[in-house]
């Protein structure tokens, strides 16, 4: 080969990479994820020696007694609920079940690469609340934000490990989102309306979900392992159980939160006030 091949191959190798490295995500605070624009990632399990976990999360004690909101200023959202509505940081479940619990599998996965789901996750700000109040994704996947309110509302996300946004959305209208990197959890809040707040957790695989109405969770799916399963609560903070899953079987795992767990340590980032220039925690 000449010298004169090995120069222009050369150049061409270092514009390519630079093109790349150049490349941004797509809206404002949409990094890219999954696979990027390499090669598709394929799942690395295969369903005929999957396992599954499921369970259920309750509560034990007295429930903390969450205030009502005033929507009094805004009639269009008071309109939509038939009672009145209040604080979402505790929901009482049937039969003891402790809804708005987001459950994942925090060890057990590592070295697995997973595809990042082409479908995205919708949260939607209806009443004046967000709708779910806790979700989760995976890195990379589109959040869809809408607004069914036509009113302003303002999306102001707060991670530690991912970049920040802050979106309005003045009238009926939807905003795209992804996150690159995994992070537990996200906080989300609306700058316009104070009661309204919501958490994504962000995860590298689909081994999460969030507890129903009774408190019953589900990860099915999950290769033969060991695991180590995590229950987080916006008020209670965190558990975890071991958990060995094996083929064609239903590992059985269960979390009680109790009232004296009320105002745990609950892993968060610190609030971001994206209006200062460096960006700097907001002070209590």
């Amino acid at each position: 080969m000449s010298e004169r091949w090995l120069a222009a191959r050369y150049a061409a190798l270092v514009v390519a990479a630079l093109a790349v490295a150049g490349c941004g995500g797509g809206e404002g605070g949409g990094e890219g994820g999954g696979g990027g624009g390499g090669a598709a990632v394929e799942n690395p399990v295969d369903p005929a020696t999957a396992g599954n976990v499921a369970g259920r999360v309750t509560f034990a004690g007295t429930a903390p007694t969450m205030a009502p909101i005033d929507m009094n200023a805004e009639p269009t959202c008071a309109a939509k609920h038939a009672s009145q509505p209040m604080q979402q940081a505790f929901v009482a479940g049937s039969g003891g079940g402790l809804p708005n619990v987001f459950v994942y599998v925090r060890e057990g996965l590592e070295g697995l690469q997973f595809p990042t789901p082409p479908q995205p996750v919708m949260v939607d700000q209806n009443g004046c609340v967000y709708v779910p109040h806790v979700f989760g994704v995976q890195t990379g996947q589109s959040i869809t934000i809408r607004n069914s309110d036509g009113l302003l509302h303002n999306i102001n996300a707060s991670p530690t490990v991912n970049r920040p946004f802050n979106v309005s959305q003045p009238v009926n209208m939807e905003t795209s989102r992804s996150f690159a990197a995994a992070e537990i959890m996200i906080p989300v809040r609306c700058d316009v309306h104070s009661w309204m707040n919501a958490f994504i957790g962000v995860l590298t695989h689909p081994y999460y979900a969030v507890s129903g109405a009774d408190g019953s969770v589900s990860l099915p799916g999950l290769p033969p392992g060991n695991y180590v399963v995590e229950a987080w609560h916006e008020r209670f903070g965190t558990m975890t159980t071991n958990v060995t899953v094996a083929t064609g079987e239903t590992a059985q795992i269960s979390f009680e939160f109790t009232d004296d767990m009320a105002d745990a340590h609950v892993p968060l980032g610190e609030p971001v006030d994206l209006a200062h220039p460096d960006g700097h925690a907001v002070a209590d």
